[in-house]
């Protein structure tokens, strides 16, 4: 019988019994969680560019991962023989890259005023993004997946691009976002750009509410 293989997209390991590696198994997953649930529920639900960006960001700083790996070829910490997951190399940790780019893209995002919510309360939502990228971080050395070596190559690469994506976006992408919105393209997927708009989410609910008032009531 053929040695069998897991699907380590999903396929974290901790210690039994060990409640502390059992959140952080968790937490190792919240870039899974953050691709699947978010970025694809905003596509299907909201269409930003800015999002589709973002998750465009995302993709291409994983790729770059992944050609990094496969040139250094460092190997992973020696406990990966009881994690199996020898047969991937480990420099820079991909789970830290991508968490730190992500933390790095949203601080920038929300520092322009480009978001769902009050500009006031956006140290919060920035406080959790960057609380997940480090608990991330310390979940790849905790479990023994990563060195610690590796998973800070990852965050500062992630830093690093996260920085540079935003600057693409926003200096040389952004003002093509009018002309991707008005396109046939754009209108067949109803994509739409609210980086103009300071809080997007009273915004839609100022005109929902007055869309409902024009709307005659079932009574007449």
């Amino acid at each position: 019988m053929a040695p069998l293989k897991a699907v380590t997209l999903t396929h974290v390991r901790y210690p039994r019994g060990d409640q502390l590696g059992h959140f952080l198994a968790w937490v190792s997953l919240v870039p899974v969680f953050i691709s699947l649930g978010g970025f694809i529920s905003h596509f299907i639900f909201r269409r930003e560019l800015q999002g589709m960006f973002f998750a465009l960001g995302l993709i291409i700083s994983q790729f770059i991962n992944e050609l990094i790996k496969t040139s250094v070829q460092q190997a992973r910490p020696e406990t990966c023989f009881l994690l199996e997951t020898c047969d991937s190399h480990g420099w820079p940790s991909s789970h830290s890259q991508y968490m730190f780019f992500f933390a790095m893209y949203f601080t920038l995002l929300t520092s322009k005023g480009i978001g769902l919510w009050d500009s006031r309360n956006n140290w919060i939502v920035n406080s959790w993004s960057w609380s997940l990228a480090f608990l991330t971080m310390y979940s790849r050395v905790y479990l023994g997946y990563h060195t610690i070596a590796q998973v800070c190559a990852g965050a500062i690469l992630g830093i690093f691009l996260g920085s540079l994506w935003f600057w693409v976006v926003y200096s040389v992408l952004s003002p093509y976002f009018q002309a991707i919105e008005e396109s046939a393209f754009g209108r067949m997927l109803y994509v739409k750009d609210t980086s103009h708009i300071p809080n997007v989410l009273k915004f839609e609910y100022d005109n929902a509410r007055a869309a409902r008032k024009k709307v005659p009531s079932k009574s007449n």
